[in-house]
């Protein structure tokens, strides 16, 4: 049986050793690979590295590093592991690999740059631990979902199961706007409260049920009613919304805000047993005004509160639109962007449409004048609240 200095060198026969200097001085050119294990890259790492444990590397190096022509220099802590690794990904089909002679710790001796990267807590380690599983997440992906800032148009159908598990998923900061409070009938499909907060303020129910599930989060409360003067200043600095609300004044109220703001909207709308999402990327995909140029009048256009819904229906609609955001977070995929995705629970049916810009849009057409937030209240209900 060959020896581990065997294998060593018939590794080493087979790849390309560089010097720390010759990596450090063409970083335009190279992907840093790190294969060392985690406590390893917490105390030092080389900034812009992906790292891999050499455990992992068959596992998760495809999904990681998708391009198998693109230049890679792979570093452990002394340059026999990176050696061993640069031999699998040659295996694997990666085509320009080398290994940088001494790994790390050369390259600190040498006073090239490194820097103590951010990294997960235990405590966090152990509750995303199915995240960090998916190469697609990972550390990198968890810390973005941390960093991340959600704002959620209602606490009631659709926010809630969108709110739990966003919130379960470590979105750092959730905001929520709601000026109602719990009422019996909310219960049958508003999951983020219960019987003993009737009464209560919606935003302030939502905060207790969300701050349990994760400490990690902070919930921004905002109880007021969404309107033309406060609409601008409160989506601003949010990654993304969560439309939850059930009348068309706020929808287009919303849909300007973003525009101007340039934020995604993951949309949501429920109507007794069906359900639809969709999401409007600013100035990239469709907005709302191009799916729907003008409101329908009132009596086609009932709320739930008018026309009923199935209890289950929002927590479906809900997480769908909970995964969507987490999508444009992490950047996976292939979001709703530009398609309309519509549910039918009686007969337990999807379906995809496509929706396309409208070069003629007036909010974002190409000869659209400048957008000015207003008040659409008169166009099909006499109050635009935010309801769900």
């Amino acid at each position: 049986m060959p020896s581990p200095r065997d294998l060593l060198n018939e590794a080493k026969r087979t790849i390309r050793e560089v010097e720390p200097h010759d990596v450090a001085a063409r970083l335009d050119r190279y992907q840093l690979l790190d294969v060392r294990e985690p406590d390893e890259h917490e105390q030092g790492a080389i900034p812009g590295a992906v790292h891999i444990p050499r455990g992992n590397l068959e596992f998760a190096v495809e999904s990681r590093l998708t391009n198998k022509d693109a230049p890679i220099a792979v570093y452990c802590a002394g340059g026999v592991r990176s050696a061993f690794a640069a031999k699998t990904l040659q295996d694997l089909g990666y085509t320009d690999v080398v290994s940088v002679i001494g790994g790390f710790n050369r390259w600190k001796d040498e006073g090239l740059t490194w820097s103590t990267p951010r990294t997960l807590s235990a405590d966090q380690r152990n509750r995303y631990q199915r995240h960090l599983l998916l190469p697609e997440v990972g550390d990198e992906g968890q810390m973005k979902l941390l960093d991340a800032k959600v704002l959620l148009l209602g606490a009631g159908g659709l926010g809630s199961p969108a709110a739990l598990y966003l919130a379960a998923a470590g979105v750092g900061t959730i905001g929520i706007i709601d000026m109602d409070v719990v009422d019996a009938s909310n219960l049958q499909r508003q999951v983020l409260h219960n019987l003993d907060r009737v009464g209560m303020r919606k935003v302030e129910s939502a905060k207790l049920t969300l701050t349990a599930i994760n400490p990690d989060l902070v919930v921004k409360t905002y109880d007021t009613r969404l309107g033309a003067d406060n609409v601008l200043d409160i989506i601003d600095g949010y990654d993304v919304i969560v439309d939850g609300t059930d009348n068309f004044p706020t929808r287009y109220l919303v849909n300007d805000a973003a525009l101007v703001k340039r934020i995604p909207v993951v949309h949501g709308s429920i109507f007794r047993f069906e359900g639809q999402v969709t999401i409007f990327d600013p100035y990239v995909g469709p907005c709302y005004r191009c799916m729907i140029p003008e409101p329908p009048p009132p009596e086609l256009a009932p709320s739930c509160a008018e026309a009923g819904v199935l209890g289950v229906l929002p927590g479906i609609i809900g997480s769908i639109q909970a995964i969507e955001t987490i999508k444009l977070v992490l950047d996976l995929g292939e979001p709703l962007v530009g398609r309309l995705l519509t549910y039918d629970s009686m007969d337990e049916s999807f379906r995809t449409f496509k929706v396309r810009r409208d070069p003629s849009c007036p909010a974002c057409g190409d000869d659209a004048d400048p957008i000015v937030i207003a008040e659409y209240d008169d166009l099909c209900m006499p109050h635009a609240t935010v309801r769900a």
